[in-house]
């Protein structure tokens, strides 16, 4: 019996943003093990490098380098640096985010709303646009973006944020269908309720937590390995027929 590689990154050059913890290090982790060389980014490479550390004492490649993609020069001086050190990108994985507050939505702070859309429409846009420039080059890539449930079932007191996810799931269609020709496939995951900090607001308050697991069918939170197959799967050529695809890793909260 022949075994199929289709998941299988070797030679592969992967940018993952946000992946100095949470699911971001678990995709970082997992894609590393299967053979891509890992950019690990975040805001400050002191909070990326441990993670470039460990991928690499466990036997992986990695590069840890400083990115905000809620600003336009970091993406740029960041996606500079990719082609003058690697000269191409084949995967990129859209997964820092923000939600600075949890609130009303009548109580939104003007503050917190343009910082949210920036990081979570306007520089995942700009990642996917310099990503997919390097892609054409060198005949595609897969484009991976992070959204949430939240995108299709807002959550509460999560209003400006679940619309930002919204619009990464039509961004998300948007790339694929215009990026195709190019051989750049483009998809969302979209996580339920995980164990993060990100998400420490839900899963550590005890009182949200058993109203919420109620409307999840396995009833129980995430781990952040559990988003990273998905990632896998939509990263490799295990998935060279799916672009545009939202894939829920939910629980069945969406079901």
């Amino acid at each position: 019996m022949t075994r199929t590689h289709l998941f299988d990154l070797d030679g592969k050059i992967a940018f993952v943003s946000g992946a100095s913890r949470g699911i971001g290090e678990a995709i970082a982790h997992l894609l590393a093990r299967q053979g891509a060389h890992v950019i690990v980014s975040s805001r400050t490479r002191e909070n990326c490098q441990p993670v470039a550390d460990a991928i690499i004492a466990a036997g992986g490649n990695a590069t840890a380098m400083a990115c905000h993609i809620g600003e336009l020069e970091q993406i740029q001086h960041a996606f500079a640096r990719i082609r003058d050190d690697f000269g191409r990108l084949d995967i990129l994985v859209n997964n820092a985010a923000t939600n600075p507050q949890f609130c009303h939505v009548l109580d939104t702070d003007p503050s917190a709303f343009q910082k949210t859309v920036d990081v979570n429409i306007r520089g995942y846009f700009f990642m996917s646009v310099e990503a997919g420039k390097l892609m054409r080059e060198h005949g595609g890539g897969s484009i991976i973006n992070v959204a949430s449930i939240n995108g299709v079932s807002p959550g509460a007191f999560q209003g400006v944020y679940s619309m930002t996810k919204a619009a990464v799931i039509n961004m998300t269609k948007v790339f694929a269908k215009e990026c195709a020709p190019l051989g750049i496939r483009c998809n969302a995951l979209l996580p339920g309720l995980t164990d993060t900090k990100f998400a420490s607001a839900l899963v550590k308050n005890d009182a949200i937590l058993k109203g919420v697991l109620q409307q999840i069918p396995l009833n129980r939170v995430a781990n952040p390995e559990e988003m990273a197959g998905a990632v896998l799967y939509l990263a490799s050529d295990a998935s060279t027929y799916t672009t545009g695809v939202s894939l829920n890793v939910d629980g069945g909260f969406l079901s």
